[in-house]
């Protein structure tokens, strides 16, 4: 079976980074993640996260790095992050499709939210590139 790619966003306003609580399907649920979806066929992971950020949260905006590694979801699915920023005139992310709330975290509120298990590692490594990236 064919790997397929799942993309998310780490995006950031400043130092707080943008979490959006699942409404569906049932059994995610109430958890959350970091924003993005289902790379299509033809299609890169770049375009993909920028498209499903549009579809998701109304927001344009822009890959920005890839998050070294990728997790493992439901086979054949994996999971890979890119840093994303908003363009200038997007607009506030709100929650449009299978999302019922948004979050912006500061770094302190990180570990609050109830993160799906695969997106943990992927937070983490995320929050490990940008304090590499802060030297």
């Amino acid at each position: 079976m064919t790997e397929r790619i799942v993309v998310a966003a780490a995006l950031f306003d400043g130092d707080r980074l943008l979490a959006a609580r699942r409404s569906a399907p049932p059994a995610l649920a109430g958890r959350w993640e970091l924003p993005g979806g289902k790379v299509e066929q033809d299609e890169s992971p770049e375009a993909a996260l920028v498209r499903e950020l549009r579809e998701e949260l109304g927001i344009t905006a822009e890959a920005v790095a890839r998050v070294p590694g990728q997790w493992v979801l439901k086979a054949p699915y994996v999971l890979q992050v890119w840093t994303a920023r908003l363009l200038p005139g997007s607009g506030d992310p709100e929650p449009l499709q299978d999302h019922d709330t948004l979050r912006w975290l500061a770094p302190d509120e990180l570990w609050d939210v109830d993160w799906l298990d695969q997106d943990v590692p992927a937070v983490r490594a995320t929050l490990a590139l940008l304090d590499s990236d802060a030297r």
